[in-house]
Formats: structure tokens, sequence, C-alpha cells
């Protein structure tokens, strides 16, 4: 099988919702294959469904002032952060195709992510078992909160490539007090002007993992026809 993957490069965040939603129903009739829709936001504040509203630190004067905007969704997880500089990854897939719950389900999201450091970056991340996400010591650098809706996923990653970091004093990151976020380039020590270059390591270690036999790239007339 091979894994549809959009690319919408810079998009707003509720725009980017409606699509996932149109690509769910695909997915749930049998229209489309597994899709990975790849992004990078506008400034935006998303809560799940079991977020506290506490954890947003901000005031609505200082989000106004910031350029960020706010939603609430439904998927899993607390309050985090989307913005430039990071990658976020939608798939939409049907786990029954797959054989796979959704725990399985995000433990090869992370593993995907605790590879593609050490073999692309040479950085030791891993697990925390307390917490969903990919963790550089006490920091994480990819945050995973998912919906499932009728065997298909929706919502998924976010992968902090150049991202900055000093939006994320707005909220309490996925409701976790007493640790950190990180990123590529915080760690890397150099400049990451563009994200586009880790969109192909993505793809490569998503169809590994998830084991399809490739990619195509549709733009969104094509996979929305």
């Amino acid at each position: 099988m091979l894994l549809n993957v959009v690319l919408l490069g810079k998009y707003e965040y509720g725009k980017a919702l409606e699509i996932q939603y149109e690509l769910l129903g695909k997915r749930q009739r049998g229209e489309i294959e597994d899709t990975l829709i790849l992004v990078e936001h506008d400034p935006v504040i998303t809560l799940g469904k079991n977020a506290e509203r506490l954890n947003v630190r901000a005031t609505a004067k200082q989000l106004e002032e910031s350029g960020i905007s706010i939603y609430n969704t439904d998927r899993g997880g607390d309050v985090t952060y989307h913005g430039y500089g990071q990658i976020a990854g939608y798939p939409i897939i049907n786990l029954k195709s797959k054989d796979m719950g959704i725990k399985n389900f995000v433990r090869t999201l992370e593993e995907l992510f605790i590879r593609m450091l050490k073999e692309k970056h040479g950085i030791d991340a891993g697990r925390d078992e307390h917490h969903a996400g990919v963790w550089v010591n006490d920091d994480k650098i990819v945050a995973i909160g998912l919906a499932v809706k009728h065997c298909v996923t929706m919502h998924g990653f976010a992968f902090n490539v150049s991202t900055n970091l000093e939006h994320f004093k707005y909220i309490v990151p996925c409701g976790i007090r007493d640790k950190g976020v990180t990123s590529l380039q915080k760690l890397k020590g150099e400049a990451f002007h563009e994200t586009d270059r880790e969109y192909g390591a993505i793809i490569e270690y998503f169809c590994s993992l998830f084991s399809y036999d490739g990619h195509r790239i549709l733009n969104l007339k094509e996979i929305l026809n």
C-alpha cells in the first residue's frame, strides 16, 4: 500500500482542521488510502478535550498582541502550541487495516522520531513512561495528541524544528508543570531557517515503521475530488 502525503506548507489551523475532517470522512468511506498531512501553522494554541483552561497562562490581550489564536479541539491531551518552525503531522490512518491499536500507534509514532533524531541528527531522544511524546532528557521535542473516529486517526504530532520556544511560556505545555520543551535548532545550536528538509525524513521513517511500500505526494485538489 502507498501512503498519500499532502504538503500544505504554511496553513491556518482552522482551515487545516476542516481538511482533516474531509479526509477523515473519505478514509472512513474507503474513498482514499491512508494519508499523512504535513503542515506549518500560524501561531495558535489548541486545547484537547480534557484540557484545563488554566493551563493557558497568557491573557487575551497578550495573545492578541502576539498574534496567537486559540482553538478547542476533540483530540486527546491538554494544551499545546503550534507555530512557525514546527512541523505538524496529521495521520489519517485506518487502524484496522494496519492491525494496530491506538497505544501501539502512538508508540510507533514515538519510535519514528526517536530513530530519526538519532540517525539523522545524532540526538538521543526517548520516551517518558507517564507522558506521550518524544523527549530529550526532561524537554519535549515532539508532542503527540490524537483522536480516533470509527477506527481512523486524526490530529497527530508536532515536531519542534526551529519553533519560537518563548511562545510556550504562554501555556503549561500538555499540562505538565515540571518539564520543558526544546527544538532541533536549540539542541544542535544551529539555525534552521526552513523546515522543508525535515519533511523528507519524516515521510521516509513513517513509511518504514508503518510498513508502506512507498508514498505519493498529492495536492488538495487531487485528494479532495
